[in-house]
């Protein structure tokens, strides 16, 4: 099952869709069959969605030809971010795949040269999730060195507290793409990464959320990158140094993770930092992120 959000007369509406046919439905509609589906937003939905009302929802879908208007095209609506405001930073896990650890060591011993394989957690303030097809803001004379990171996102379904790695993804709503935008220039001034990878429009997400049902294999998915056109990233989620598992339960030992709590799992090799000499992203440049199984989050620098 894929969710999106999606403006539609003004109005932030969610959208279910069950199959990969470019279709989707109305959720509002749908809940004018069943009040159980009555969510707020994304945020509501997933501290709500329990398996009787995603049964209720397959349930209600085989009956929407007899509610009018309540499917739509995907290409013909403005989709937003999934998760339009998450409720809290997202937390995201840095140097994450041993490619990308060698290559930001190269670009900066002094602020990447990391040599031990502990993860490394920072979080990453986000207002308001930049939008499929949104421009991400290029700071002209204040960022120099914009940068784009493909990364699997991870949403928490239920609050998690101690939880196992065997048990880990128990707690996983579903996945999405992030693009961990930053400006290396501000992340190297202040010898730490929040604020140079949360400035707005630093974050772009979707374009839907995959619910966990949906991804056979978390750790055997393509990841890519590509920037005008050219392949820059080409990875595996297998060469992730701490699995997705692994960071759930790590993290739920010192803090309860909420559900609609976003984790990016960090980004392989292939970033504008690490070719030589590095290629920063500037005003009219095309990013995509793409990952196997959820789809492609592509956005202009402006």
């Amino acid at each position: 099952m894929r969710l999106y959000t999606a403006e539609i007369n003004n109005k932030e509406e969610i959208l279910v869709a069950f199959y990969d046919d470019g279709c989707a439905y109305i959720m509002s509609k749908l809940a004018k069959l069943s009040s159980e589906l009555d969510f707020v937003d994304m945020n509501d939905l997933i501290e709500k969605m329990a398996a009787e009302k995603e049964a209720i929802l397959k349930a209600v879908a085989k009956n929407v030809d007899s509610l009018s208007g309540a499917e739509v095209k995907l290409d013909e609506v403005k989709l937003l971010a999934p998760i339009v405001r998450p409720r809290q930073d997202v937390i995201c896990l840095g140097i994450n795949y041993r490619d990308h650890q060698a290559e930001a060591s190269r670009f900066s011993k002094e602020s990447f040269d990391v040599k031990k394989d502990d993860a490394i957690y920072f979080g990453k303030r986000v207002n308001r999730a930049t939008a499929p097809g949104e421009a991400i803001p290029s700071y002209e004379g204040y960022v120099d060195s914009l940068d784009y990171e493909s990364e699997l996102g991870v949403i928490i379904g239920k609050a998690a507290k101690n939880v196992s790695v065997e048990n880990a993804l128990d707690y996983v709503f579903g996945y999405t793409i992030v693009n961990d935008v930053s400006a290396r220039n501000v992340q190297r001034r202040h010898q730490q990464w929040y604020l140079g990878k949360s400035l707005d429009g630093f974050t772009p997400i979707g374009p839907c959320i995959v619910t966990a049902d949906g991804i056979a294999d978390v750790q055997a998915l393509d990841i890519k990158s590509f920037v005008n056109g050219e392949l820059r990233q080409n990875s595996n989620t297998r060469y992730m140094i701490t699995t997705v598992a692994e960071a759930i339960a790590d993290l739920s030992q010192g803090m309860t993770l909420l559900p609609g709590t976003i984790i990016a799992t960090g980004t392989p090799a292939g970033v504008g930092m690490g070719m030589q000499p590095p290629c920063w992203m500037k005003k009219g440049d095309v990013v995509v992120c793409e990952i196997e199984g959820i789809g492609r989050l592509e956005n202009p620098i402006d």
